[in-house]
């Protein structure tokens, strides 16, 4: 297993920001977890924001989704790995 930790967070926030989508376009997933997801989404595309600004806004509202009942398996499994992502971005940026 490899893992970088040298990462670009802007290249982390793409890919979150895919993972997001395919939430949203889940229709097996609740409609309040792809609204959450679609907001979610939109947070990380404000440029307004520092890039660990919005990825501290994002992994707390991911733990939130995360520990909803309703969620399916599936998607908790791919909002685990989002706020891992997510972690990896440094503060300092």
């Amino acid at each position: 297993m490899v893992i970088t930790v040298s990462e670009n967070p802007s290249e982390v926030i793409k890919q979150c920001t895919e993972v997001l989508e395919r939430i949203i376009g889940d229709d097996s997933v609740p409609r309040n977890i792809r609204r959450s997801a679609d907001s979610m989404k939109n947070v990380l595309s404000n440029e307004k924001q520092s890039l660990s600004k919005r990825a501290a806004m994002v992994i707390s509202n991911l733990d939130d989704m995360g520990n909803d009942p309703n969620i399916p398996i599936h998607t908790r499994t791919l909002i685990w790995g989002l706020s891992s992502k997510l972690e990896s971005i440094p503060v300092d940026r």
